[in-house]
């Protein structure tokens, strides 16, 4: 299985950061090969441009960008599950992440 890259966006980058490490944990723990990162909203499109996402998900506070990123590009974009995000959930977000990539297919 080739390698997902999943690129999440909140307001800062520094809660995200944290859900980020969560996510690698779940990541190699379950074998998925997967670059995960983090950024802020004002970096999100250098971002796109140069690490070329599978899918992005959204922190919950910047759900109201999700109708933007979703006219402009062609991949999946998800808002973060408010409570998984809450709790640092990191095996369900990069779940519902892997889903995404893998329903484009």
């Amino acid at each position: 299985m080739s390698k997902r890259t999943i690129m999440l966006v909140c307001a800062a980058g520094m809660s995200t950061s944290m859900l980020v490490k969560k996510m690698e944990d779940a990541a190699a723990k379950e074998g998925v090969d997967a670059k995960i990162f983090a950024t802020s909203t004002a970096d999100a499109h250098d971002k796109l441009d140069s690490e070329k996402p599978d899918v992005l998900m959204l922190g919950p506070q910047v759900r109201y960008l999700e109708n933007d990123f979703k006219k402009d590009l062609n991949i999946p974009v998800e808002v973060i599950n408010m409570q998984d995000y809450g709790l640092m959930k990191g095996e369900k977000v990069l779940k519902t992440a892997l889903d995404l990539i893998d329903k484009k297919k």
